[in-house]
């Protein structure tokens, strides 16, 4: 699983399989935000399936899905108060991490 960290608070990864999640609060993370739409493709694992074992594990998790190519500054805003919200450390993931980077950037105003 390769975790990129884009300040002390939040990193980004790709989409993680609920088996991965034991490994992210191994690392010390408190929450997980999930950017990735349901069935945005074909096995991927829903988000329900993520929230249940970080809760299991004690950490939080919360879903603000965002299609491709179409992140909002409202997505943005969105982002930065879940990150006001959330325990630190917080992963954030999609597809291959962009899309999370893109809000995190957002969220900071840029």
């Amino acid at each position: 699983m390769d975790i990129r960290k884009l300040d002390e608070d939040v990193a980004i990864l790709a989409q993680p399989t609920p088996a991965a999640i034991a490994d992210l609060r191994q690392a010390g993370f408190a929450a997980i935000i999930c950017n990735r739409p349901d069935d945005e493709a074909a096995g991927q694992p829903r988000f329900a399936e993520i929230a249940a074992e970080a809760e299991r594990l004690g950490m939080q998790a919360r879903y603000l899905p965002v299609v491709p190519g179409k992140v909002t500054p409202a997505d943005g805003a969105a982002f930065a108060a879940l990150l006001a919200e959330l325990p630190k450390p917080i992963a954030a993931y999609c597809r291959t991490g962009n899309r999370s980077e893109t809000l995190w950037k957002l969220a900071r105003g840029g």
